[in-house]
């Protein structure tokens, strides 16, 4: 990454290229109707710019090396907490890791994760048929969903060639 000086003399980050993230900082949460705080909007760059699932205690470590200031972890979990509550960030529970969303999809629409076991790729994709089943079977039990994500493990196409 390359680094310009702040007038304070402190390393800052140049601009980076989001536009494979789907909050691409240039259109991201101006559709949410949200403002970001700085520490939110620099760990969703981060996440943006990792294009990987990252869990909490390395992004602490990657906001360290940027800042030369280490955030305190309860300050990057509720940061991390409010991105996925706004549906700008996933949290991969098999993984315990987080990853900022891949593409723009409908807050109720459910999210497949298909992990790559050996390099450690995540696609994200949604699914009507399985966006019918999972309302269909919450229907039947009278259940309410609070999240709808799936994560299936397996070998991505790069690795099942190899």
């Amino acid at each position: 990454m390359s680094t310009t000086r702040a007038p304070t003399g402190k390393p800052t980050a140049a601009p980076r290229d989001h536009s494979h993230c789907a909050h691409d900082p240039a259109r991201a949460h101006h559709g949410h109707g949200l403002s970001l705080t700085h520490s939110r909007q620099r760990i969703l760059d981060e996440l943006c710019a990792a294009g990987r699932p990252v869990g909490a205690y390395e992004m602490i470590d990657i906001l360290a090396e940027r800042s030369g200031k280490r955030p305190a972890p309860i300050s990057v979990y509720r940061a991390l907490d409010f991105l996925v509550d706004n549906g700008l960030v996933h949290r991969l529970a098999s993984r315990n890791a987080f990853l900022a969303c891949a593409h723009g999809h409908g807050e109720r629409e459910a999210v497949v994760f298909l992990i790559c076991d050996q390099c450690g790729s995540v696609e994200e994709a949604v699914s009507n048929a399985v966006n019918s089943g999972l309302a269909g079977v919450a229907a039947q039990t009278g259940f309410a969903v609070r999240s709808r994500v799936i994560e299936i493990a397996g070998q991505c196409r790069a690795c099942a060639a190899a």
